[in-house]
């Protein structure tokens, strides 16, 4: 007997009563216009959110690395609440979410925005890179396009959606329990805990978008990129770009949609 895994996975929403395909963003001027499969609680995951959140601050000002140079702090925040206006642009709610932005003194390439708007800047990215505020405008409207998009809320779905549908393939199937365990922590292990390309690219579309209506020169993506290659040739890629796109197909798409961008800059700028 076949077992086809999008019918469990469309029974499993049916049974919990949930959409197996929706969106709760809007396209923006980039096109980003993608169902998804959306079956954990968005509250939920912004509580799980605020409290690693929390737990990482805590962390992070016990060994004294928490918002350690001013003057980088404020470049950041300034940047994020020009950015957060702009996020009603995708969705109505995100501009009244409870933002927040802190810096962590490392010397690792990172960024983050969690869901909620929780966002954390490592001073290695700017430092390292000599980052100009449109640079970091890129790397910050990338990452609050994450949380825009409910990037993670849409992993972890997966992640449930496939632990439900393996258990349920192995009743069908008569299988045993341990290969149930080993196909979901194969499956948790190589897809659940980070974004796909295609999550990657389309938070550069959107990140674009949001820089560009801030008043942030999109044109600022090409250099970014440039300066990131140039950093880690040779060496290991930083954490959170494990999964990205490679730096030339991303400079190709920052040019593609210029022209769809530059004008938003424009009229920001007037």
């Amino acid at each position: 007997m076949k077992i086809c895994l999008s019918s469990l996975l469309i029974s499993l929403a049916v049974a919990m009563g949930l959409t197996a395909c929706s969106s709760t963003t809007d396209s923006g001027a980039v096109g980003a216009s993608r169902s998804q499969l959306l079956l954990v609680s968005s509250a939920e995951l912004d509580q799980m959110a605020a409290q690693a959140y929390a737990k990482l601050r805590s962390e992070a000002a016990a060994k004294g690395a928490l918002n350690t140079d001013a003057a980088m702090l404020a470049r950041v925040r300034a940047v994020a609440a020009r950015i957060q206006p702009q996020t009603a642009v995708f969705r109505g709610d995100a501009p009244r979410w409870a933002w927040e932005v802190n810096l962590i003194d490392s010397d690792q390439l990172n960024a983050f925005c969690m869901p909620g708007g929780k966002i954390m800047f490592y001073t290695g990215l700017v430092r390292k890179l000599g980052l100009t505020d449109d640079e970091i405008a890129v790397v910050m409207g990338h990452e609050i396009a994450h949380a825009l998009r409910e990037h993670s809320r849409e992993r972890v779905s997966q992640a449930a959606a496939a632990q439900t549908a393996i258990g349920l393939g192995t009743q069908l199937l008569g299988l045993g329990g341990g290969a149930a365990e080993l196909t979901g922590t194969a499956y948790e292990a190589l897809v659940a805990t980070r974004f796909s390309r295609g999550q990657e690219t389309e938070a550069d579309r959107i990140g674009l978008e949001l820089m560009a209506r801030a008043g942030y020169n999109p044109q600022a993506g090409v250099s970014l990129w440039q300066k990131m290659d140039a950093a880690t040739s040779g060496g290991t890629t930083p954490a959170f770009l494990s999964s990205h796109p490679t730096d030339s197909s991303r400079v190709q798409q920052i040019q593609a949609l210029l022209p769809t961008v530059m004008p938003l800059y424009q009229a920001a700028r007037r």
